[in-house]
């Protein structure tokens, strides 16, 4: 069982675990959201990896989400990616459901990117538009920080004026206004699901200023400002959430929305991912 006690020594072991299958040390972290998988389509995979054969990994309960760790290059950069996340709702404690972001820094990685899909409250959006987030509200009623703090991760209290990079954001707004990709910004909502939630609180997170809402995300941003990663979200809007014409969701329609929006979001990626320097002159390969 993973604790905060433990956690170092648990992750500084996977992190081992999966080095010595692999030459190629990651600068990126991915983490790929519901029905949101097919960017791996465009790595170069040296190696797949089922998270039930990983130390300590929690397993994916959630249509969507695949289940792997994919290591190896996109757009010529060394990543890792996790194809499929873990949610508060499957029963994971917050250590254990952002322990893969841990992982993915002691590998290497210096920076985040999460996609994930979620709700629309802006009236202004619509099905199927990405937005990129620039902040979030966190009402998951949980925080992965709480617990003994190991300042080998981070310190005790990690700022959070800019959890997400405004050089990323600045730099992917660019990269869809060049590539006639429509895109949105805003504020995400986390809550903690599974149940969607109801017209009433609909109104309350769309007047506490939120643009989205979902069930995930928030905790692995917490995690990696943490440990000093830049960190940078994409939420894929798979239906609306406007109390005044609400309309019954249905999980089969979420993913159809994602799947259509799917190449917007790979190609937005890919291009970011692409146009990132490497962080320092340091070896990309295991010797």
């Amino acid at each position: 069982m993973i604790t905060p006690e433990n956690l170092y020594d648990k992750s500084t072991a996977c992190a081992a675990f999966i080095a010595k299958q692999v030459k190629a040390v990651p600068e990126v972290a991915i983490i790929l959201g519901t029905g949101l998988g097919g960017l791996a389509r465009e790595m170069d995979v040296e190696k797949a990896l089922e998270y039930k054969d990983l130390p300590d990994f929690p397993l994916s309960t959630v249509e969507g989400h695949s289940g792997r760790l994919l290591v190896g290059r996109l757009s010529g950069r060394p990543v890792v990616a996790m194809q499929g996340r873990f949610h508060y709702y499957e029963g994971y404690s917050p250590v254990q459901l952002t322990y893969p972001v841990r992982v993915m820094k002691l590998l290497g990685a210096r920076t985040l990117v999460a996609s994930n899909a979620c709700g629309g409250l802006n009236p202004l959006f619509r099905k199927g538009d990405l937005m990129i987030q620039t902040d979030h509200i966190n009402l998951l009623g949980i925080n992965p920080l709480i617990g003994k703090n190991d300042e080998r991760f981070g310190p005790r209290f990690p700022d959070m004026s800019a959890p997400y990079s405004p050089r990323l954001v600045e730099r992917a707004q660019a990269i869809a206004l060049a590539n006639g990709i429509r895109i949105q910004s805003g504020i995400y909502v986390a809550m903690p699901g599974p149940c969607l939630e109801t017209r009433a609180e609909y109104r309350m997170l769309r007047w506490i200023g939120a643009d989205v809402v979902g069930m995930s995300t928030v905790p692995e941003i917490i995690v990696g400002r943490h440990m000093g990663m830049d960190c940078f979200a994409i939420s894929c809007v798979t239906d609306m959430c406007l109390p005044d014409a609400l309309e019954e969701a249905k999980l089969e329609h979420i993913l159809a929305v994602a799947a259509e929006a799917e190449p917007r979001l790979t190609k937005l990626l890919t291009l970011l991912i692409g146009s990132l320097q490497s962080p320092s002159p340091t070896a990309t390969t295991r010797p």
